[in-house]
């Protein structure tokens, strides 16, 4: 070789050990060149010429730790820059920082100042390697294999010999002015041994490559330049090819340890195992080859390095003073290890001989974004100790990056067992950094805190990646070589500081409330320890704390509050228990498993504990010795029983012990006799004790979300002010709560029965709040008498029930404010309900009302009134007052009205308002005055031709309108107005109804109007006048027919006219043309509206945020851009052959917070589409932000989820796609966090570096944004056609089916959810009564929320649909419309418009509007159905249509109909004339129901809705009801048969009351498979075909049928038994024919697809005679395949779980009777009962004959002997009765059978024998018969 170049010698094998010791140069000595060449090291380090080491320059002392998260606002701004990437920070020093540079001094000498001059004064080495004196550290101790390239580092358990004297690898013993006190050099000497920069790749322009030998031997694999790939040494990612074979082979960096380091490090690469000669040298000039690492034997254990103390050894340094934990010494070990979630990590067994040679980490080389370009890489550092376990030796290998705090960072190869300490010994060695100053931090959720030595960083970064939703399929072991600041980052810094210090002037002049949470403190400020006694509250929350200082402790003798919370403690500071002072403890948030070792109990004044959201399992038994504990809160912990130690804390006043696992109720709870507050929400526990009830104190009990069944026992607590038990398994509600309960509410159980005992003495509840929705009560006793007892209420909540009335004894409850009694089945409302003059909010909609009564005008207080989804067809005039001398209101008899301006006061007089009425307008009612909120949408108002009534007069009375809907109603044209109706009007909804034009005039009169909705009318034009409404902000037109000239601005409206618009929708005119005419005259007049032409564009609306223009015909240059503030829709309706519809609305907020995603053609393929919706219904000041950021990119994400996949497994398979979409999701979640975060930081200030690790501190708000997502791929092949849905938080998708059933196809993310509070509270997180994660956010899963992470993450739920012809449409929303409309509602709405999603869309988001949602609403509706050859025209009925599939023209208003259920349905079909077929149905043993069973009631009305929503899905047409029994017609058989069929099946999922699923005709029963073939009711039917006499009812005006086929039919329903469906002959023929397809056959093929899909089995039963009949009919039983099963059935116990048969008064009298007659019996007497009166009339001959049989026959009055049963008895006593005379019958029974035994004995000789012998012949007697029983 030539002199000039670098030669490289034989490895040497003289080093057993197989690492070579570092020089002064930090470069190994067989490495070092022989001849060196001048002219190359001249150009790379020219100072090595000069033996004279250079003059240090004089500086100023200087600050010399790097920058951390305690110092890093100190730095330079150009500090980091000076260091160059790659190996640079270990050979090249710190530009130090002056003392006097620091932007912050302001010229006090504060706290921070002082320790940064103490810290000048000691040889504390830099975190980066390099001592104050400019000198590289040296670390010679090693105990395992370390290696890596310029940022990778290998740690692993590798094989050493024990030390020989004559190893190389010997410790170089520091100089002597390096262990003598001397006076420190300054920062700036450098020496002259440690000055060169191996990192050539990042001194382009420094150096000269040309004057570096580039000549190599022959033969000699060429050497890439690092100049090459400048981003993979800018990012980090070191990757090249393994020399050994093998793909599962993992090859260790020990292998290189003698490998020159200027060809740069040596990381195995995923995937191939070909040795790579020529990866990533520095050096074109050098080679190198592989050398094998020798494996030997460990060497025993080094001994400690002991520190050099001075001072006498008798004297100990206050705690305060220890700020760096030393090895050795007292430090906090803390381990996450212990977090049960999910399943525990396999060990992997050793390796195979071939593998084990080494194990270091595989990184797949991946994408590096920009952000992580703009870190710098560092080198890489060393070893496992020698005494790993073997457990962790042989673990995979796992790449972690930790970061330096000026933003570089090494990638660290480790086996996933390796431990904190472990770790710390590798990095300080690679960094040769000396003492042990620095350690390994976590950084997560805003928080950092300092690892223990012996806690898995490894481990950890595992258990957070699989928390936040990734599995071991995302190569988890290499994820953690990326940047996971999303989630969390290790940083290894200098700890000599701790954490970020308080100045003096944080505290001003008060010392005594102390604030110091997330200030990344690692102890307490040596400030405070000056004025510790006047601390009286100290806030160290988020903190990472490693102890309390016993010194300060003692000192803060007034400290009353502390509060630790989010400090990751595992046990309690010992320290605490000698604070004497303290009242308030808050330890909540932490790692604690136990408080045994607090000494808590030390503590005197102790008063409130706050230890929720730890992992305690029990109480230590010293806290009943803590007299002064009241408050306790141990929620949100391990606890699966109530402490019993908490029975004995007699002085506790408040106990929170929510979500653990607690399934029993003690009874020493009853102990507590000062409880005055109990929170057990979200645990098990089944009942309460009687003992509960000496809880006297308790006044707030909480037990909503457990599986209690009865509340009974909670009826004698006389203290109670609030019950909440919400959500539970109670079935009977019978209380008697004590005379103070204020607040009531259980709603979400299934009570059939309400009742509440009144108390004595004529007292009143004082009860203020009652709910009672969401469960099942029909009635109320005695006509709800029970409210009588409620003379206080002011709200009453009873949705979501049946009740058929309110009772009028509701008019008495004289101080209810809010009365909501909605999707109920209400005909009427309390006829004096104008008695209630303080009631402000009256909710009723979704019931049967049909008529308001004339009472409601007298409600003076009446602010909100809901009427919505009723059959309202009128509105009762107010009764004329006595006083009045004027017209109540216009007489508005037309559409005209010409006498309104006459009628209605002049606006002179009323001054604008209504509410400003003389004493001498007392005509107008208290109601018009007081109104402000109207919604009367969805019923039958209008004008009535017939009547004269038109909505309008009366609502022209209400003068304090604010907003009035009155969609979906039979609204023509608006009236005239006067000037002064509707003068207050901010909202109008008039969608959905017949409206052909707007009048203009009346139009401008609305002057505050802000709102209006005018889609799904007939309109063609827009009048000009609506410009003049100044404040119009939404105009919603969607789906008219406008069509007009836009540039007609004198006549028609245009919409730059009205520029405060913030919302304008014309989606859906087809016929609407917007292009570019040409205004002549533009100029004229139009000025005066300061509107600059043209005005065919939008450039007018400045604050528009969304637009509508779908479908619309545009032919202008450009449209306004879809920004972030601005939703722009310009797309047709049709995806890929489907047609779909989207309709929103902003609510309340400013911008568009919810963003919609529709792609045709999804990547580039035809049958493939994609449905996305991100965003939030109640957003927050960032939300659009992250919405718009996941609707940009979710495609892009998806596509490379799906290439991955498709890479993978060659085939983008079925099962594969859901993981594709899972793995998108988390993705894209990833890179919300780098928009953010980037987002935040693109304007950094003065000396700020976006990828510094900064000062742990509070999230930044934008990163506590977050947004729902609903997301749907559809894939169309010809053979299937397939769905995927995926959803995080509250967005969710359902499937609406052709036969009106709604199929939910995602979840609901709620915290409540248990195995969504148990995911959560494994990820360290917790739900609080209020059922939010952290009691922050009421999502369990969502994007963004960073601060919340994995808590709450972005793993999404994924299913795949397989699509049939029977799914019509898929209905996307938000919580806007979720939170209105139930699923099956909303698929009723949707299937109105079924042949237009866009009308469907926009009716939905109506509805939802009109039952109260007011927030931002989204909807999308795909119709599905399309994929299956049905066109958008198809789907709409047409003239010729099949006659059979009966499908009318869907209705624009509602239609008439006896219940609203049935009105968002299909219309009832003509009735059947000529040969049709009839069924009559029957309920097996309803009279015996009636008679017995107190939920018959309701049963009744699930079966009648049942019946008749089905009659109306398949089409048939209800004749008459008796009774429980229907009498239907059907045009064909197919019908009939697929009624019959879907009523069966669908009586099997009804929501039946829990006493007729325990009672014997609806008990559950099973098939043979184990199929549920009965439940619930049981129904018989009967089908017959023929042509009966068909007559119409003239006083119904229905259609009815008679003669003998009507006959027939009925008596061949009577042969069947319930739950059968019996056939004639004439139907099982026309079933024949249908099958075979032959031409007779009737029916559409829709019911002929639909039968033979369930399948038709036919049983014969054979000829039987009918009564009154002559001719027999030949029968036969029919059954859908799924219930074949009830030819053979076999009963299984009913598995409701906590119910029972409740007793009743009558029947336990029955069963005392029966206890007093065996009673007697077993006395040897009779028992008659009598009466008194009876005895004294009778004659001598029969006393006489009494008294005779005396000892035979007991004479008594049975009343005398039963006990005094009250009718209000409570359930508790009636079982306490019950458990008696079960006593007293056993006994009875006992002695019956004792005597008899006597009698059978003295058979044998008289007397009772001694000898066993006779007994076992008397037993033998019995069995055998011999021995017959005496009479």
């Amino acid at each position: 070789m030539s002199a000039a170049g670098l030669t490289t010698p034989p490895v040497s094998t003289n080093d057993p050990w197989g690492v070579i010791h570092d020089i002064g140069l930090g470069i190994p000595d067989d490495i070092l060149p022989i001849h060196r060449d001048d002219s190359a090291v001249a150009a790379i380090a020219p100072w090595l010429l000069d033996p004279t080491p250079p003059t240090p320059q004089q500086t100023k002392r200087s600050f010399g730790f790097a920058s951390m998260s305690s110092t890093s606002r100190l730095r330079s701004a150009n500090n980091a820059n000076l260091r160059s990437r790659g190996s640079s920070d270990a050979s090249q020093p710190e530009v130090p920082m002056p003392l006097d540079s620091n932007p912050h001094k302001d010229g006090k000498k504060s706290f921070f100042n002082f320790i940064k001059k103490k810290a000048s004064r000691h040889a504390f080495p830099r975190d980066d390697g390099i001592d104050r004196f400019g000198t590289q550290s040296i670390s010679s101790f090693g105990a395992g294999s370390i290696s890596g390239s310029d940022s990778k580092i290998s740690i692993q358990a590798t094989a050493f010999p024990p030390s020989t004297s004559g190893s190389s690898f010997s410790p170089q013993p520091p100089s002597k002015r390096f262990r003598k006190a001397s006076k420190p050099k300054s920062p700036g000497y450098q020496d002259p041994t440690l000055t060169l920069d191996t990192n050539l790749g990042d001194m382009s322009g420094i150096i000269d490559p040309s004057r570096v030998g580039t000549r190599h031997s022959p033969g000699d694999a060429p050497v890439r330049s690092p100049w090459d790939q400048p981003s993979v040494i800018g990012s980090g990612d070191y990757t090249v090819s393994s020399p050994f074979p093998g793909p599962s082979t993992y090859v260790g960096e020990a292998a290189f340890a003698n490998v020159n380091p200027f060809l740069g490090g040596f990381t195995p690469r995923h995937g191939k195992g070909r040795f790579n000669s020529a990866a990533s040298g520095i050096s074109p000039k050098t080679t190198h080859r592989p050398v094998e690492p020798i494996y030997t034997p460990f060497p025993p254990p080094l001994p400690p390095v002991n520190s050099n103390h001075s001072g006498s050894p008798t004297w100990v340094a206050p705690e305060s003073w220890a700020t760096i934990p030393r090895e050795g010494g007292k430090e906090r070990d803390l381990s996450s290890d212990e977090e049960d979630f999910g399943q525990e990590l396999k060990r992997d067994r050793p390796p195979s001989p071939s593998t084990s040679r080494s194990l270091g980490a595989h990184v797949s080389q991946r994408r590096v974004s920009p952000r992580r370009m703009r870190e710098k890489s560092l080198p890489a550092p060393p070893p496992l100790s020698p005494n790993i376990d073997p457990e962790r030796r042989y673990s995979p290998p796992t790449s972690i990056r930790i970061y330096r705090t000026d933003g570089q960072y090494h990638v660290v190869n480790c086996p996933l067992r390796t431990t904190v300490s472990d770790m710390r010994v590798a990095l300080t060695k690679r960094l040769s950094i000396r003492g042990d100053t620095h350690r390994l931090y976590l950084r997560e959720r805003g928080r950092e805190r300092a690892l223990g030595n012996r806690e898995e960083p490894a481990m950890i970064l595992r258990r957070r990646l699989e928390q936040a939703g990734y599995v071991q399929a995302d190569d988890l072991d290499a994820m953690g070589g990326e940047d996971l600041g999303f989630l969390l980052r290790f940083v290894f810094r200098n700890a000599s500081l701790g954490g970020v210090e308080a100045d003096d002037d944080t505290f001003a002049t008060d010392f005594e409330h102390i604030e110091l949470a997330e200030r990344g403190l690692e102890t307490v400020p040596i400030v405070l320890h000056q004025h510790a006694s006047s601390i009286i509250t100290l806030n160290l929350s988020k903190n990472p704390l490693v102890d309390l200082p016993l010194d300060f402790i003692q000192n803060c003798t007034s400290l009353a509050e502390l509060r630790l919370s989010h400090v990751s403690m595992k046990r309690v500071p010992h320290t605490i228990r000698e604070i004497k002072s303290l009242q308030w403890l808050d330890i909540s948030c932490n790692r604690i498993v136990e408080l045994d070792s607090a000494g808590l109990n030390d503590i005197p004044n102790l008063r409130q504990v706050f230890v929720q959201n730890n992992r305690i399992s029990n109480l230590p038994r010293s806290f009943a010795d803590m007299k002064s504990l009241k408050f306790l809160n141990i929620s949100n912990n391990k606890f699966d029983r109530i402490p019993p130690v908490v029975c004995d804390i007699i002085n506790l006043v408040d106990l929170d012990v929510s979500f653990n696992s607690i399934s029993h109720f003690p009874p020493e709870m009853g102990r507590l006799l000062h409880l005055e507050r109990l929170i057990i929400v979200g645990n098990q526990i089944t009942s309460f004790p009687p003992e509960c009830r000496k809880m006297v104190s308790l006044r707030e009990l909480d037990c909503r979300r457990n599986l209690i069944s009865d509340l009974s026992p909670l009826s004698d607590l006389p203290g109670l002010e609030s019950l909440l038990a919400e959500y539970n398994q109670a079935h009977v509600l019978d209380l008697a709560v004590g005379p103070k309960l204020l607040t009531l509410s259980t709603s979400h159980n299934p009570i059939t029965k309400f009742n509440v005992r009144p108390l004595s003495n004529g007292i009143q509840y004082p009860l203020i709040s009652l709910d009672l929705s969401n469960m099942k009560l029909s009635t109320l006793d005695d006509d709800g008498a029970v409210f009588s007892a409620f003379t206080s209420l002011v709200s009453l909540k009873l949705d979501y029930n049946k009740f058929h009335s309110i009772p009028d004894v509701i008019c008495t409850l004289l101080d209810l404010e809010y009365l909501s009694c909605t999707n109920n089945d209400l005909h009427t409302l309390p006829t004096n309900i104008g008695q209630l003059q303080k009631l402000r909010t009256l909710n009723v909609h979704n019931n049967n009302i049909k008529v308001i009564p004339e009472s409601i005008w007298e409600c003076g207080s009446l602010v909100e009134l809901n009427i919505s989804s009723n059959l309202l067809d009128t509105w009762q005039d107010p009764a004329v007052m006595p006083s009045s001398t004027q017209p109540i209101a216009p007489s508005f008899t037309g559409t005209p009205f010409p006498e309104a301006e006459k009628a209605i006061p002049d606006s002179t007089e009323r001054k604008g308002s209504a509410a400003g009425l003389s004493s001498s307008s007392r005509s107008i009612p208290p109601l018009a005055n007081s109104l402000q909120r109207l919604l009367l949408a969805d019923n039958h108002l209008g004008y009535d031709s017939r009547t004269g009534f038109n909505i309008f007069r009366p609502l022209a009375m209400m003068r304090e309108l604010r907003v009035l809907n009155l969609s979906f109603n039979k609204i023509g044209e608006l009236p005239p107005l006067h000037l002064q109706t509707f003068a207050q009007l901010q909202e109008l909804y008039l969608s959905g109804n017949n409206l052909t034009s707007l009048a203009g005039e009346e139009m401008q009169k609305l002057s505050k109007l802000k709102v209006l909705h005018l889609n799904g009318n007939k309109l063609q034009t827009l009048p000009a006048e609506l410009r003049r409404v100044g404040a119009l902000e939404t105009l919603d037109v969607g789906n008219n027919q406008l069509k007009y000239n836009i540039a007609n601005w004198q006549y028609d409206w245009n919409w730059n006219f009205n520029s405060e618009l913030k919302y304008l929708n014309l989606s859906g005119n087809k016929r609407l043309e917007i292009k570019n005419h040409q205004m002549q005259g533009m100029g004229m007049g139009i000025g005066a509206f300061h509107v600059a032409p043209p005005l065919f564009d939008f450039a007018n609306l400045n604050k528009l945020r969304v637009l509508g223009l779908m479908d619309v015909t545009l032919v202008v240059p450009s449209v306004p851009d879809d920004n972030l503030d601005r939703r722009v829709r310009t797309s047709d309706t049709e995806i890929n052959g489907m047609a779909y519809g989207i309709a929103d609305t902003l609510g309340k907020v400013d911008g568009p917070s919810t963003f919609d995603l529709v792609l045709r053609n999804f990547r580039g393929k035809d049958n493939e589409s994609l449905f996305c919706m991100f965003g939030r219904a109640v957003p927050n000041a960032t939300t659009n932000r992250a919405a718009k950021y996941l609707h940009e990119n979710f495609a892009r994400s998806l596509t490379d989820a799906l290439a991955k996949s498709l890479e993978r497994s060659g085939s983008v398979a079925t099962e594969d796609v859901p993981d594709s979409m899972r793995s998108a999701f988390l993705s894209l979640n990833r890179g919300l966090y780098e928009h953010l975060a980037t987002k935040r930081s693109d304007s950094p200030g003065p000396g700020r570096k976006l990828s510094t690790i900064s000062a742990a501190g509070p999230v930044d708000q934008d990163l506590k944004s977050g947004a729902s997502a609903v997301v749907v791929y559809i894939k169309d092949h010809p053979q299937v056609k397939t769905m995927y849905i995926a959803n995080v938080g509250n967005m969710l998708a359902v499937v609406s089916r052709s036969n009106g059933a709604s199929t939910p196809v995602s979840v609901k993310h709620d915290p409540f959810d248990r195995s969504e509070t148990i995911r959560i509270r494994a990820a360290e997180g917790w739900v609080s009564p209020k059922g939010m994660v952290n009691d922050e956010e009421d999502l369990s899963r969502s994007f963004g929320l960073f601060h919340l992470l994995p808590a709450v993450n972005a793993r999404p739920d994924v299913r795949s649909y397989r699509l049939s012809e029977e799914d019509e449409l898929v209905i996307i929303g938000n919580r806007g419309l979720w939170d209105f409309v139930s699923l099956r509602t909303a698929v009723d709405i949707a299937r109105v418009n079924r042949h237009d999603p866009m009308k469907a869309a926009q009716m939905l988001r109506d509805f939802a509007m009109s039952y109260g949602a007011d927030g931002n609403t989204v909807i999308m509706v795909i119709a599905v159905a399309d994929l299956f050859g049905n066109s958008p025209r198809s789907r709409a009925p047409a003239a010729d249509a099949d006659p059979f599939t009966y499908l009318p023209a869907r209705r624009v208003a509602p239609r008439m109909e006896r219940e609203r259920l049935l009105t968002l349905l299909d219309e009832e079909i003509p009735p059947p004339v000529g040969y049709l077929a009839l069924v009559f149905t029957d309920i097996r043993n309803s009279t015996s129901l009636w008679e017995k069973n107190a939920g018959m009631a309701l049963a009744m009305k699930v079966h009648n809705e049942l019946l008749r929503r089905q009659l109306r899905l398949i089409g048939g047409y209800e004749v008459k009801t008796e009774g429980d029994s229907f009498m239907v017609s059907f045009h064909t058989v197919s019908a009939a048969l697929l009624w019959c069929f879907m009523v069966q099946t669908e009586l099997l999922k009804g929501d039946w009351p829990i006493e007729i699923l325990e009672s014997e005709e609806g008990e559950e029963i099973l098939d043979q498979r184990g199929r549920i073939v009965a439940r619930g009711l049981s129904v018989r039917m009967g089908i017959h075909w023929g042509k009966p006499v068909c007559v119409e009812d003239a006083l119904t005006a229905r259609m009815d049928y008679f003669g003998p086929m009507v006959n027939r039919a009925a008596r061949i329903m009577s042969q069947a038994q319930g739950g059968q469906i019996m056939i004639s002959s004439d139907v099982v023929k026309e079933i024949n024919r249908m099958a075979e397809g032959s031409e007779g056959a009737e029916g559409p093929q829709s019911h002929v697809d639909a039968l033979k899909k369930m399948g038709i089995e036919i049983v014969e039963v054979g000829e039987r005679s009918l009564k009154g009949l002559e001719v027999p009919e030949f029968l036969s039983l029919v059954f859908p395949s799924e219930l074949i099963g009830r030819t053979e059935p076999r009963n299984v116990p009913s598995p409701a779980a906590g119910s029972r048969v409740h007793p009743s008064v009558e029947q336990i009298k029955q069963l005392a009777l029966v206890t007093i007659r065996l009673e007697a019996l077993a006395s040897g007497r009779v028992f008659r009962g009598t009466q008194r009166k009876s005895l004294q009339s009778t004659t001598s001959d029969a006393l006489l004959t009494q008294s005779l049989e005396s000892s035979l026959i007991m004479y008594a009055d049975a009343e005398l002997l039963i006990p005094n049963i009250r009718p209000d008895s409570s359930e508790q006593d009636l079982l306490l009765i019950l458990d008696t005379f079960s006593c007293r019958i056993e006994n009875a029974l006992s002695t019956l059978r004792l005597k008899e035994m006597e009698n059978i004995l003295a058979k044998f000789d008289g007397t009772t024998p001694s000898d066993p012998n006779i007994l076992l012949q008397a037993i033998a007697a019995i069995k055998s018969g011999s021995v017959i029983l005496p009479n």
